[in-house]
């Protein structure tokens, strides 16, 4: 059983370099075991290559016999590329090990099925809960077609953003603006409110000194008719579009696309803007501010992730702009309720790592 760990730790670890890169598919990993050595290994790599079991049984040549490790169910249906079921069903591995079920709807035990019909002794849960977390947005946008969310924000001890004047830079330090920038190359797409794009003209590109980087899709919600086509978001010679999210019939000219969105509390309706997400491949999206956008997704109850990045200051002022606006709870039991949250130092700062409790 010690071995077994140790061969899916492996998987789940060759799952990883896929982060950012495989959407709208998993993160999947691979390793196949035979009279105890490693004969061949493998990850997917991107949507519409390989998957990770035909890399590493290509790698190991012949498994008959052997035992194949994997991060999540293999696959049984035709898409982009052939079943991994009848790969290993025509290879003939004496065992294949599964972290967790694949949760598609066109897979949630299938692939087990066929596997153990064509005499395959199949093992599911092995480290289940690491497989899970790994790929904690597959496995929301394919049980619910809607984009796993995260809310991000840099802050002040004292819960500000900006300054009464409206300054923002830097209220957190290098360390944690070269994070987000990690968070960026992660994800499917970057969200922002227009108020915050007039006032401080981010580019939402994503920065980093090495390894092969991607710029998200760059939303930009625009309820109140604030934008014009200054913003650099517009002028960046970055591949990915920008998006604007507007009332149903606006229209705005500097946009690679318009996404109109029905009206909701605090601006456009949060939950139809995802379900609009969900139907384009985007499973992930990074929400960056400012305080109306981020308190309207909280109370649309979209929000799965919140990354507070605390810095160790205090701004203080009435009027100087805090991380969530919007109305607020107006009791303390109507509170986002968070949980399994978790600390870490970030250069200077603190980043709180949370969840947010669904009902």
């Amino acid at each position: 059983m010690d071995l077994d760990r140790e061969y899916m730790q492996r998987a789940l670890d060759l799952a990883e370099r896929g982060r950012g890169r495989t959407s709208p598919n998993p993160m999947v990993g691979c390793v196949v075991v035979r009279d105890g050595r490693v004969i061949g290994e493998g990850y997917h790599h991107k949507a519409g290559e390989p998957h990770a079991e035909v890399n590493a049984v290509n790698a190991a040549g012949g498994i008959d016999g052997a035992t194949v490790y994997v991060s999540l169910e293999p696959c049984c249906h035709q898409g982009r590329t052939p079943p991994c079921t009848d790969l290993l069903i025509a290879r003939n591995p004496a065992r294949v090990v599964a972290a967790m079920l694949d949760p598609s709807p066109q897979v949630s035990g299938r692939g087990v099925a066929q596997l153990r019909a064509a005499g395959i002794d199949v093992n599911v849960g092995l480290l289940e809960e690491q497989a899970r977390q790994l790929n904690e947005v597959f496995c929301k946008y394919a049980t619910t077609q809607m984009p796993f969310v995260i809310a991000k924000c840099g802050v002040s001890l004292d819960g500000k953003i900006a300054t009464r004047t409206g300054e923002s830079r830097w209220v957190t330090g290098e360390t944690s603006r070269r994070r987000v920038h990690e968070l960026r190359n992660q994800v499917d797409a970057i969200m922002a409110g227009s108020r915050t794009v007039m006032l401080d003209d981010p580019s939402l590109t994503t920065r980093l000194d090495q390894g092969k980087i991607k710029d998200p899709v760059r939303i930009i919600l625009d309820a109140g008719s604030y934008l014009d086509g200054t913003p650099r978001v517009f002028h960046s010679e970055s591949e990915a579009p920008t998006w604007v999210a507007l009332p149903e019939g606006q229209q705005f000219e500097g946009a690679d696309d318009v996404l109109h969105i029905p009206p909701g509390k605090g601006g456009l309706d949060m939950v139809l803007l995802m379900r609009e997400l969900g139907r384009r491949q985007i499973t992930s999206v990074l929400i960056e501010g400012g305080g109306t956008t981020l308190a309207a997704a909280f109370e649309a109850g979209v929000v799965d992730k919140v990354l507070f990045f605390v810095a160790p200051k205090v701004i203080g002022g009435v009027d100087a702009v805090t991380a969530v606006e919007g109305e607020g709870a107006e009791h303390m039991n109507e509170a986002i309720q968070l949980e399994r949250m978790r600390a870490q130092p970030v250069g200077e700062d603190i980043l709180i790592e949370a969840y947010a409790k669904k009902s």
